[in-house]
């Protein structure tokens, strides 16, 4: 059981692993999961009735899901290109040589 709930987690939120994985912009990608996380906050607080509570959702899936999309944003830069994380300019010996 344990399997089938990780299984089906990452088929619907793990971006390499969901129909998303198609879309190369990692930007586009983020904006969809961003509205499809609004369109279920949406839903649910229309099913349980909790209107006073949409706004919390929304800001907390946006949290959420910005900081997913920098942290992987951070990883593939690091994976693709590392030189991206240099010291800003500075030389070898310190600053401004």
């Amino acid at each position: 059981m344990k399997k089938f709930i990780i299984n089906n987690w990452e088929v619907v939120m793990d971006h390499s692993k969901n129909p998303l994985s198609n879309i190369q912009d990692l930007r586009v990608r983020h904006m969809v999961m961003q509205i499809l996380a609004w369109m279920w906050c949406l839903i649910f607080t229309m099913m349980t009735g909790t209107w006073m509570y949409l706004g919390v959702n929304v800001l907390f899936h946006a949290l959420l899901l910005g900081g997913v999309c920098i942290t992987v944003g951070m990883f593939e830069t690091a994976k693709r290109r590392p030189d991206m994380f240099r010291a800003n300019g500075r030389g070898p010996g310190g600053e401004h040589e």
